[in-house]
């Protein structure tokens, strides 16, 4: 007697649980599909990006070398986002080679190359410099400061240094010096 009220409770039971599985099998392949999409959509941005940025880059070492060859090649992978990026650079007179083989001037002059690269493609309203020029000989110096004022237009380079060259070239400038023993004082001075 129970029997058929026990079928319809578990036939029911059977129909919201099918309906719960549809349901879940349903947003796993919504899911699935936005995060194709999303896919597609950041390889297409990526190669975009990195093209451009790679364009960037290769103008920006000739400028900062004065001649030679950089550039940026995608190592080989399945999928473009999950390839590495070598960066390869010729400094005039010199062979093809890594950019880690280089001598710390080079490494220095490739990677303010890159970075400009990149401030170019996606120009930010600042780019804070730490001693980038510290390795970079008076030439180079000249070449690097050049191009940051190139570039101040759409961004203000705030660069911290010790070289005298880099400092003739800024705008204005800020320093701590010591008159007195101990006592530390904040200078500041505008050039117009």
């Amino acid at each position: 007697m129970l029997a058929l009220e026990e079928l319809t409770e578990t036939e029911d039971r059977l129909n919201f649980l099918t309906a719960q599985r549809k349901d879940i099998v349903d947003s796993i392949e919504s899911a699935e599909e936005a995060l194709r999409e999303i896919k597609e959509r950041s390889r297409a941005k990526f190669k975009q990006a990195f093209e451009a940025v790679n364009a960037n880059f290769i103008e920006f070492f000739r400028e900062l070398f004065g001649g030679g060859r950089g550039e940026m090649t995608l190592l080989e992978s399945d999928d473009i986002l999950e390839a590495g990026i070598e960066v390869v650079a010729q400094p005039p007179g010199k062979r093809l080679q890594n950019i880690l083989l280089l001598s710390g001037g080079e490494k220095a002059m490739a990677a303010i190359a890159l970075v400009l690269a990149i401030f170019k493609y996606r120009p930010s309203p600042f780019c804070l410099l730490d001693e980038v020029d510290a390795p970079l000989d008076d030439a180079n110096v000249g070449r690097f400061v050049t191009k940051i004022a190139d570039m101040a237009e759409k961004t203000q380079f705030i660069v911290i240094t010790h070289n005298k060259r880099t400092m003739e070239a800024a705008r204005a400038l800020y320093g701590v010096t010591m008159q007195e023993a101990g006592v530390s004082k904040i200078v500041s001075v505008k050039f117009d």
